[in-house]
């Protein structure tokens, strides 16, 4: 199984679109960047798991069936720190690859045996499984006779 590791606020802050709703108010821009990360899982052959930044006394995880799965880190702890956590502790056995623009937590990721790829370059593999998933819909549309 391969797993994409998502440092989500790393990710609305370099996604414009994501950023303005984030802005305007944060729960909107964290639930869409929810949604899109669970399109792309559809469209892709890895499981995503999307991590926040807390509040609460401890990480929490949810999921719903066929989503991805979400972690908030606790107030005394960063999404890095869960990110580098999960890298640690499933690093050997699975195939993970960390987004991040934190250069601490790439070299962290890498050392554990995960890839690590910039934000800026998921948002192109975002882009690209967006229009594949347009254009095989395009294609498989059922087209009403005349």
């Amino acid at each position: 199984m391969r797993y994409l590791l998502v440092d989500a606020h790393s990710v609305i802050f370099s996604w414009p679109e994501l950023l303005r709703i984030h802005q305007n108010r944060q729960e909107s821009g964290r639930d869409e960047l929810v949604k899109r990360l669970t399109l792309y899982q559809d469209a892709s052959e890895y499981r995503v798991v999307a991590v926040f930044d807390g509040k609460g006394p401890s990480t929490t995880s949810s999921s719903e069936p066929n989503g991805i799965q979400v972690f908030y880190s606790s107030g005394k702890k960063t999404a890095d720190s869960v990110i580098e956590r999960l890298c640690a502790k499933y690093g050997s056995e699975h195939d993970l690859t960390v987004v991040t623009n934190d250069l601490l937590e790439t070299q962290t990721a890498i050392t554990f045996g995960a890839l690590a790829v910039s934000v800026e370059t998921f948002l192109s593999w975002i882009s690209s499984a967006e229009k594949e998933t347009r254009r095989l819909i395009k294609k498989n549309s059922y087209k009403r006779p005349r």
